[in-house]
């Protein structure tokens, strides 16, 4: 009887689509970046235009990720309760609680008591501030882009930073936050297979699907 799960609807497409399209978009921002930074293949004649290339799909996927971004903040409100962020934020003494006890099950101290149906105190507070780490990249990202185009939609979208920061200094901070993003990509792989070995809930499978499978007992 306590085995007995049921099927929940939790992750619905707006949610699911954005995540992969971070995915991809993070995916390719990285590789190009990193190449336009420290280029590790370099051109045999006038005809091989890879820089360019490299440039131009930078800039699609930036594209690409900023509306995917706007598309996942509009989600957080037009959609269910699991893909509000809202619950990212530990305001309560409960929720602090929560975060302590996933601490505690991370470092192998103790066991998970409950499954989640949604984030996990730690896990929301995780995304929270990664979604800051994707907003300057973001920003900072067209505030570069600005200094060789002008205009009002430059500038709202990054190129005020450059009023504040040194571009080189932009730049720096925009490279090494890449970094950041790639280090978070390792440790969420690695704690959703965790935490799926844990709970079996098909945490891995949801993020296809939208559905997990939760225990009655767990079940709010």
């Amino acid at each position: 009887m306590k085995n007995e799960r049921e099927k929940v609807y939790v992750w619905e497409f707006p949610v699911r689509f954005t995540h992969w399209i971070n995915a991809l978009c993070l995916l390719a921002l990285s590789v190009t970046g990193y190449y336009i930074a420290s280029p590790f293949i370099y051109a045999q004649d006038s005809t091989e235009y890879i820089m360019g290339w490299m440039r131009f799909v930078h800039f699609v996927s930036a594209y690409t990720f900023l509306m995917s971004i706007i598309i996942r903040l509009y989600w957080s409100r037009a959609g269910n309760k699991y893909a509000c962020i809202c619950s990212w934020i530990p305001f309560s003494g409960k929720r602090m609680g929560e975060l302590l006890d996933d601490l505690k099950v991370y470092l192998l101290i103790s066991k998970r008591s409950k499954s989640h149906i949604g984030h996990s105190a730690l896990g929301g507070l995780t995304y929270l501030l990664l979604l800051g780490v994707f907003v300057f990249e973001i920003i900072s990202g067209f505030a570069l882009y600005s200094v060789n185009h002008t205009g009002a939609v430059w500038t709202l979208l990054g190129g005020w930073l450059t009023g504040i920061m040194y571009l080189q200094t932009i730049r720096l901070w925009h490279h090494l936050f890449m970094y950041v993003i790639i280090a978070f990509t390792l440790v969420h792989v690695y704690i959703s297979q965790f935490s799926e070995s844990l709970e079996e809930t098909g945490l891995i499978t949801s993020i296809f699907t939208g559905y997990k499978f939760i225990p009655e007992k767990d079940l709010e």
